[in-house]
C-alpha cells in the first residue's frame, strides 16, 4: 500500500502539470503570436479567457459537484484537463485555441482544488498544511522547470507539442491516481452567497483589493516576459530559456523568505517591503541597458520580490477569518485568476494603444495601489500583533 507521504507527491505533479499549461502561455508568447498570425497583445488575451474562465467557473463547478467522491471528481477534472490539451494540440486556428483554453481552465481550475482537497484528507494529523505546501509547490515548479521546458520543447518541435506532452503526461498519471487513492467523501456543499457575503467586511475587501492589485500588476508585465525580453530588452533568443529558469528558480527562494519574513517580521512588514521591491524591479526593467547580467539580475529581484508577496497575502486572509479559511482561500484563488486576466488583457491595450516597453510602468502602478490599500488595511483594526506566527 502507497503511503500518503507518497500519495501527495502524485498530487504535487498533477498540479504541476496544471500549473504549466496556465504559465506556459507567457514562455512562447512570441511563438503563438508568429505562429497564427497575431499581434503579440492579441496573444496575450489567451491568459485572460484562461484565467477569467478559472475565477468564474472553478467555483461554480466545485459548488455543484461538492457532494461527489473526491478520487472520481479529479479523474473527470483531469480528463477534461487532458481532452483541452488536446484540442489545443490537434485544432488549427485562434478562435479554437480560444475555445480550448477555456475548456482546460475549468479543468485546471477543479484539479488544483480537488487536489489541495485530497491533500488535506490524507494528510495525518498536525501535517495538513505541509501536505497542502507540498501540492502547491508543484505549482511553483511549473515556474521553475515547466516554463523554461516548454520554451525548449517549443523551440525544437513547434508550441503545440507543448501542450501534447502535457496531455500524454496526464493520461500516464490517470491510472496511477485511480490504483494510489481511495474513494473519498465530498464536502459540505458552501452556498456561493454564503461565500460572496464575505466580501461585504471592509477587512476582506480591502484585503483581497491587495491581491487583485498586486497580481495584476505582476500579470500585466509577466504576460508579456517573452516579447518585452527580446524586443525591449534585445535579450538574444537563445537565452529567454535561461532566463525564464532563473525567474522561476527566483520564485521559489522569493516565496520561502516571504514565509519566514512573516513568522518573523508580521505580514504588514512582508507585504509592504516585497512590494516596494516589486515596484522598484519593474520600474528598473524598463529603463535598464542591454546588458544580459543586470537583465536577469533585475529578472530575479523582480521575482524574489512579487513571490515573496504569495504565503504572506494567504495568511492574512486566513488570520482575517480563521473560521472562514477555506472560503476565504476559494476567493483568494478566484480573486488571483481574476487579476491575472485583467492584467494580461490591460497589458494588450497598453502595448496597441501606447508600447511594449510601457507595460512595466503600469504593472509598477498597480503594485502601488496595493501597497495603498496594504496601509488601509493595516489602520482598519488592530491585530493581535502584526508579528503573526504561520504554524
Amino acid at each position: 500500500m502507497m503511503k500518503n507521504t507518497s500519495k501527495v507527491y502524485i498530487l504535487a505533479l498533477i498540479s504541476f502539470l496544471v500549473g504549466t499549461s496556465n504559465y506556459i502561455i507567457s514562455g512562447i508568447l512570441d511563438q503563438i503570436a508568429e505562429t497564427l498570425g497575431i499581434s503579440v497583445a492579441v496573444a496575450g488575451q489567451l491568459i485572460t479567457v484562461y484565467s477569467l474562465s478559472y475565477a468564474v467557473g472553478t467555483p461554480i463547478l466545485m459548488a455543484l459537484t461538492a457532494k461527489m467522491d473526491r478520487r472520481k471528481l479529479l479523474l473527470y477534472s483531469l480528463g477534461l484537463f487532458i481532452f483541452a490539451n488536446l484540442l489545443t494540440f490537434i485544432l488549427p486556428g485562434l478562435g479554437l485555441f480560444i475555445a480550448a483554453r477555456i475548456l482546460m481552465a475549468l479543468g485546471a481550475g477543479m484539479v488544483t482544488v480537488t487536489a489541495l482537497s485530497i491533500a488535506a484528507q490524507i494528510a495525518p494529523p498536525g501535517k495538513q498544511a505541509s501536505f497542502i505546501a507540498t501540492v502547491t509547490i508543484g505549482i511553483t515548479a511549473s515556474l521553475i522547470i515547466g516554463v523554461p521546458l516548454g520554451r525548449i520543447v517549443a523551440t525544437a518541435f513547434g508550441w503545440k507539442a507543448v501542450f501534447l506532452a502535457i496531455a500524454i503526461l496526464g493520461v500516464l498519471a490517470m491510472p496511477v491516481i485511480a490504483a494510489a487513492f481511495p474513494r473519498m467523501q465530498g464536502d459540505k456543499p458552501v452556498p456561493l452567497v454564503k461565500q460572496l457575503a464575505l466580501l461585504k467586511k471592509p477587512q476582506v475587501f480591502v484585503a483581497l483589493a491587495v491581491t487583485f492589485f498586486w497580481l495584476g500588476g505582476y500579470s500585466l508585465a509577466y504576460t508579456y516576459i517573452s516579447p518585452f525580453l527580446l524586443e525591449v530588452t534585445h535579450l538574444d533568443k537563445s537565452l529567454i530559456s535561461a532566463a525564464l529558469l532563473v525567474f522561476g528558480i527566483a520564485s521559489l527562494i522569493g516565496s520561502k523568505v516571504g514565509g519566514y519574513s512573516t513568522d518573523k517580521r508580521g505580514i504588514i512588514f512582508t507585504l509592504i517591503s516585497g512590494m516596494v521591491l516589486h515596484t522598484i524591479s519593474l520600474i528598473l526593467l524598463s529603463i535598464v541597458g542591454h546588458s544580459v547580467i543586470v537583465v536577469f539580475a533585475i529578472l530575479i529581484l523582480w521575482s524574489f520580490a512579487a513571490w515573496s508577496s504569495g504565503p504572506t497575502q494567504q495568511f492574512n486572509l486566513v488570520s482575517l477569518v480563521p473560521e472562514s479559511s477555506g472560503v476565504m482561500l476559494s476567493l483568494n484563488s478566484s480573486v488571483m485568476q481574476l487579476a491575472m486576466a485583467v492584467g494580461a488583457g490591460f497589458g494588450g491595450l497598453i502595448i496597441n494603444r501606447i508600447s511594449l516597453a510601457s507595460i512595466t510602468w503600469f504593472g509598477a502602478f498597480g503594485v502601488i495601489i496595493a501597497i495603498i490599500a496594504t496601509f488601509i488595511l493595516s489602520s482598519m483594526a488592530p491585530r493581535h500583533s502584526q508579528v503573526q506566527s504561520a504554524d
